[in-house]
């Protein structure tokens, strides 16, 4: 008998099984939206639909049929001047809106807390970043929103700048005042371009009677906006779109640079997606996004009540979709109890902060699981006992901030060499340094490793969370 070796397919299958309580993206949650609502033979047929540009399928570089069509609705739902759909992910759509807005050599205001596919656009465009720092949340040890006032000083200062790129929301979801940064962009004459990858719900929050939830940015006057339909809404995981909201971008140019960034075999699955999400969006989108609401009010609710339980609550600017919250022990800790002993898995944690991401295929029963599994991970006797939260780290610890790097002085490195973190200090990066989640570079070629910023690293490394570009070993890549 021959042994079947499937790894992943195996993993996943038994995964399956399990019948889990997805508090991570993707935001279909599994098979059983798409049943509930009708597309259950899109997931029967799943490998008929892989399919390549065959008569009347369309071609995503000159839609003119059916993908087309697709892209009308979204250009429809989200009120845009064009809408694209995106098989290189949001980071697919974040590097072409860069190309488009930046000339190459130009400068661009970059919030520093961007994917690290912004990142790459610099290497690819040889443009130059000026870096807007977001505040501190300082109760929870994260990200805040980007000042308006520090984009229209850093505009001020660099009259040469073509384009300002920022997320919001965040990977918390805290967003910044994209109307008033808008307003100070436009002022100017540049370009804004919004990474909404954990915000393409957003609009349909705003549609459907939710007036505490943020304004989406494309009604908020952002240029260019970058929606990761897969986290929060129905598609699949790597699909997304890409809105040009205003004039202002040359239609041309931007697709131009799609077309350079993107796969030339597009996955017509991915595509297929899109296209379910787009209908669900059209025919349910008040009966869903009104349930998932709800139930979102009914954990805070709930959740109120657990002892011990540090809730993030309700403000202004905040995308209460996501679900940050610490019981004051390790989050590694907290995410191992709620996955080994009651089946739900969370997107991330930093620190003690666990973040729940919930999307459009989440039910009231997995409200009740994250609950039920909180209040008694609340009750342990190791939990009582630490209540109280541990003090956090700063989201940029001392001498990490403000390395706007000088391309002349400190190029990025054509050359590098593997050392040990302790050897690194004081020399000059040649691989981003990523904690991931969340994605955000913590260091980026051409910058320089610090004492202080070495420090971090390691204890991100003790306390159980991934960085990127650092070896199991403990080794980083620096320059020759």
């Amino acid at each position: 008998m021959t042994t079947r070796t499937t790894p992943l397919y195996d993993f996943l299958h038994q995964h399956a099984a399990k019948k889990t309580a997805s508090f991570h993206m993707p935001g279909h949650k599994g098979a059983q939206l798409y049943q509930r609502l009708g597309y259950g033979d899109f997931m029967r047929d799943f490998f008929n639909y892989d399919v390549t540009e065959i008569p009347g399928a369309d071609n995503l570089f000159q839609t003119e049929g059916v993908l087309e069509d697709i892209q009308k609705h979204y250009k429809e739902l989200y009120q845009v001047e064009n809408s694209y759909l995106l098989i290189n992910g949001t980071s697919g759509g974040i590097i072409a809106s860069i190309l488009a807005s930046v000339k190459k050599g130009g400068k661009l205001v970059m919030a520093r807390n961007c994917h690290k596919s912004a990142f790459n656009a610099l290497i690819l465009g040889d443009v130059r970043p000026v870096y807007a720092y977001p505040e501190e949340n300082q109760e929870y040890g994260i990200s805040g929103p980007i000042p308006a006032a520090e984009i229209a000083r850093l505009l001020d200062e660099n009259q040469d700048a073509e384009a300002v790129i920022l997320p919001s929301p965040n990977y918390y979801g805290i967003c910044s005042d994209i109307r008033a940064i808008a307003a100070e962009v436009h002022k100017q004459g540049r370009i804004l371009i919004v990474d909404q990858a954990h915000g393409a719900h957003l609009k349909f929050f705003n549609a459907h009677g939710f007036d505490d939830m943020p304004l989406c940015a494309e009604e908020a006057g952002a240029d260019l906006v970058i929606n990761s339909t897969h986290k929060t809404l129905a598609s699949l995981t790597q699909s997304a779109v890409l809105n040009r909201a205003t004039p202002r971008v040359d239609q041309l140019l931007l697709e131009d640079k799609l077309q350079a960034i993107q796969s030339t075999s597009p996955s017509y699955i991915l595509m297929t997606s899109l296209d379910v999400n787009a209908a669900i969006l059209k025919e349910h989108g008040k009966e869903l996004i009104t349930e998932w609401g709800e139930n979102l009010n009914y954990f805070y609710q709930k959740a109120a009540k657990i002892k011990g339980l540090n809730v993030m609550g309700k403000f202004p600017g905040l995308d209460w979709s996501k679900l940050n919250f610490s019981l004051g022990i390790p989050g590694g800790e907290l995410e191992q109890w709620l996955m080994k002993e009651h089946g739900v898995f969370i997107e991330l944690f930093t620190g003690d902060l666990v973040m729940c991401m919930t999307g459009i295929g989440n039910t009231r029963k997995h409200m009740d699981r994250l609950l039920v599994g909180l209040t008694e991970i609340s009750e342990k006797p190791e939990v009582q006992e630490n209540l109280r939260r541990r003090p956090e780290k700063s989201v940029w610890p001392a001498g990490t901030k403000g390395q706007n790097r000088d391309a002349e002085l400190y190029p990025i490195p054509k050359e590098r060499h593997l050392v040990s973190l302790e050897e690194a200090e004081e020399k000059i990066c040649a691989s981003s340094v990523i904690p991931y989640p969340p994605g955000i570079p913590f260091l980026c070629p051409g910058e320089k490793f610090h004492k202080e910023q070495i420090e971090y690293i390691k204890d991100l490394r003790a306390m159980g969370e991934k960085v990127i570009g650092v070896t199991a070993e403990g080794g980083v890549f620096v320059g020759k």
